[in-house]
């Protein structure tokens, strides 16, 4: 199952409210086990990473452990057999802080964007472009100010 998409991750993510990382990577191999596979830790933490990286999922500290959550790129989907796992994993329905994930988003956003035009990363200018909307949309935030920046940088490299 360490081949699923970020939306599949985020919809595991979402049956449960939030998820630490070690309880998704073993939804994943749980998963994984559903359909007679394998999944090796290391493909999984990857799938995680991306997901985190493309912002399908957010990070956000809640108390002693930090939380995944459906970030503004995700649109949550259920991986085959994803509907059995409030049954098979031991983990309680969370209720994140929206407003806290907005914030992480955003925070991590504004960061990933100074990063990224610092370092002249045209794709990854490219696709923080498309994360500022999607941010706007999903947290209601005005990160415009982000998305100057990045069409300026945009300009200058092309």
């Amino acid at each position: 199952m360490a081949d699923a998409t970020g939306d599949e991750l985020a919809g595991v993510v979402d049956l449960f409210g939030g998820l630490t990382r070690e309880e998704l990577e073993s939804a994943l191999g749980e998963l994984a086990f559903k359909r007679g596979a394998e999944v090796e830790a290391d493909a999984a933490a990857a799938a995680v990473d991306a997901a985190v990286e493309d912002y399908y999922l957010v990070a956000v500290d809640r108390g002693e452990r930090t939380l995944l959550a459906p970030g503004p790129a995700a649109f949550p989907s259920l991986p085959t057999g994803a509907e059995d796992l409030p049954h098979i994993l031991d983990v309680p329905d969370r209720d994140p802080d929206r407003t806290a994930l907005v914030e992480a988003a955003e925070r991590r956003l504004r960061a990933d964007a100074a990063r990224a035009v610092d370092e002249g990363d045209g794709d990854r200018i490219e696709r923080l472009l498309d994360v500022s909307y999607d941010l706007e949309t999903w947290g209601g935030v005005d990160v415009s100010d982000v998305r100057s920046r990045l069409d300026d940088a945009t300009e200058n490299h092309n």
